[in-house]
């Protein structure tokens, strides 16, 4: 009788770095060769990684006896004679030491394991119908260690659903306690890890547990409560570590340690951010999908033109759901965009690429960004999110602020979750649920030409129409060079030039700055200090290229003191957009 899989992994080495790896294939095999591959890619990164880098002590044995294991290909492995087999065994040892949320990491204090990372698939010599089938997993730690993960069963001793589920079931084992509680009928789970091995403040828990709840609420408010009866989230807090991921009812994110300290509101503030990002994500992308992401190859690129919505979408409305929840106020919400107006403004490449391009291209720009990746590409994450917000101004407009973008969203998720009659988006589908919307019927066209054409969309009369405005930030005083510098000691090298720089043919990325007008310049403070009173007029720097000097001449132009600042107390429209919607679930 075909059955699935046993996959194992023992983390009881930690100082060594490295899983030892176990997976069990018992027979019927088909053929007398079997192969096993791992993953190549993770839903929500669209990079091809290669876990095989990481392998080694690669063994087999067919039914006890030890045999020859022939790597093929860059991910996969190949075990002949087993035909005849009962079992096969594959063990290997795979290094941890990726510390980020998308890999795997072991020490002498935790481990967290990427499944895609850890266990490779077969791919020939059985039927591939039993992926679908139920697996076993198995986790050895230290004890006194707790595994937090969303696979079903007993601490050690998990099964996965099918290769879906197998590969979305992220596991983070430690020896802190796992935080466990209830919002409106569904069970949380939060498990926190520090990198240095100190101890996470008790009152910093409280608050973030707090904040999650509040923020929960208000997702249930607007998606209803969810099927899915537990949710894990799992936060690593680092020295300067920043990311997040989603699973299958559950996350890892990693946020720099200081984000709980008292005082550092920025820090708290992109904390329950990243949180509502990631859990956003159950709804928008892990439930609706693109159509093409139904069925995952998880051995290629698979490309979507979709992610500005997958992302765009998440970030407008994960971020306005923070602000919905009373987790942010409107100042932390107006301080947020305006870190995110500087952003759009100073790495606009939109005349250069659509968002449908950025989108379908992620596999090759946005994880291999260059010192000149800004002029010509764009974040379908940011740019998105600037798009989703003008059509959530235009239809709140013409609906007299009853309906924005979240309906639009609640109803493709209605409509074309996983368990519906029609899964997986296209286009049009987004295209329909807008015009279908009241106040969309004619905004069809308008979501056409944003995510189609290579132009920034006009945020200030999307704010216009809210009753906010865009203004400078402050008075921007003293000559510019549109320059983005990194300072070492007594060092000053360009990272990037920024949106209009005079110096962008003049001066090259990764070149130091010496001095200016024969001035020594140490810092980024003293290169401004030295060009200030240069506006329109010409400076000579001195700099070195590949370690030659040499002096060219600029002329510094006015600082172009971009409209970043929301001004106003938004009209309402912009209140209805903020107002809570935890009373459709609450009361």
């Amino acid at each position: 009788m075909n059955s699935g899989f046993h996959f194992s992994a023992d983390a009881r080495d930690g100082n060594s770095r490295r899983l030892k790896i176990e997976i069990k294939l018992k027979s019927p095999f088909i053929g007398n060769s079997l192969e096993l591959k791992f993953p190549r890619w993770v839903p929500g990164s669209y990079l091809i990684r290669e876990p095989m880098q990481h392998l080694t002590n690669l063994n087999g044995s067919i039914d006890g006896k030890e045999v020859k294991v022939v790597r093929i290909g860059v991910d996969g492995i190949r075990i002949s004679n087993v035909s005849n087999a009962n079992e096969v065994i594959l063990t290997y040892d795979l290094l941890a030491a990726e510390m980020t949320c998308r890999a795997n990491h072991l020490d002498a204090t935790h481990v967290h394991i990427m499944p895609p990372y850890t266990w490779m698939l077969p791919t020939k010599g059985v039927d591939k119908s039993r992926m679908d089938l139920t697996h076993n997993i198995g986790l050895k730690t230290p004890k006194g260690w707790q595994t937090a993960t969303q696979y079903p069963g007993a601490e050690g001793r998990w099964k996965a659903d099918g290769r879906d589920e197998l590969l979305d079931g992220i596991m983070e084992s430690n020896a802190n306690k796992m935080i466990t509680w209830e919002v409106m009928g569904r069970t949380q789970h939060l498990k926190m890890w520090d990198s240095g091995g100190l101890e996470i403040p008790t009152k910093a828990i409280q608050r973030f547990k707090e904040a999650m709840t509040l923020i929960i609420e208000e997702h249930y408010g607007l998606f209803g409560v969810p099927k899915w009866q537990e949710y894990w989230t799992i936060f690593h807090f680092t020295e300067s570590g920043r990311g997040g991921l989603e699973h299958m009812r559950s996350q890892t994110s990693m946020m720099p340690r200081r984000c709980l300290q008292e005082g550092n509101e920025d820090d708290w503030r992109d904390l329950v951010s990243l949180f509502s990002h990631e859990f956003l994500h159950q709804w928008n992308v892990k439930q609706l999908r693109p159509k093409n992401f139904l069925d995952y190859d998880l051995q290629q690129e698979v490309h979507s033109d979709l992610l500005w919505w997958f992302e765009g979408l998440t970030s407008w409305l994960g971020d306005i759901i923070c602000l919905r929840s009373g987790v942010w106020s409107e100042k932390d919400w107006n301080k947020d965009w305006m870190r995110k107006m500087k952003r759009h403004h100073d790495r606009n490449g939109m005349l250069s690429e659509s968002l449908v391009e950025s989108s379908h291209d992620a596999w090759i720009h946005l994880y291999r960004p260059n010192s000149y990746s800004r002029e010509v590409q764009i974040s379908y994450y940011l740019e998105g999110e600037m798009v989703i917000f003008c059509l959530d101004a235009e239809l709140r407009r013409r609906s007299k602020g009853e309906f924005g973008m979240d309906d639009v969203m609640v109803t493709l998720f209605n409509n074309h979750n996983l368990d519906s009659e029609n899964p997986g988006i296209s286009h049009k589908d987004i295209k329909k649920a807008l015009v279908n919307t009241p106040g969309g019927r004619r905004l069809g066209m308008m979501l056409d030409e944003l995510v189609t054409a290579k132009q920034a969309p006009d945020i200030d009369s999307a704010c216009k129409s809210l009753g906010l405005e865009m203004v400078v930030e402050k008075e921007q005083k003293g000559a510019w060079l549109g320059l983005n510098m990194s300072n070492s000691t007594n060092q000053t090298k360009v990272r990037t030039h920024l949106t209009g720089s005079p110096c962008r043919d003049l001066i090259h990325t990764g070149d130091e700055i010496l001095a200016v007008n024969g001035l020594r310049v140490t810092s980024c403070k003293t290169l401004s200090a030295a060009v200030y009173d240069f506006i329109d007029q010409p400076v000579k720097i001195t700099l070195s290229r590949q370690a030659r000097l040499q002096t060219i001449e600029v002329i510094p132009i006015a600082n172009p003191a971009h409209r970043v600042k929301i001004s106003g107390k938004g009209n309402k429209i912009w209140k209805a957009i903020k107002a809570s919607k935890r009373s459709r679930v609450l009361f």
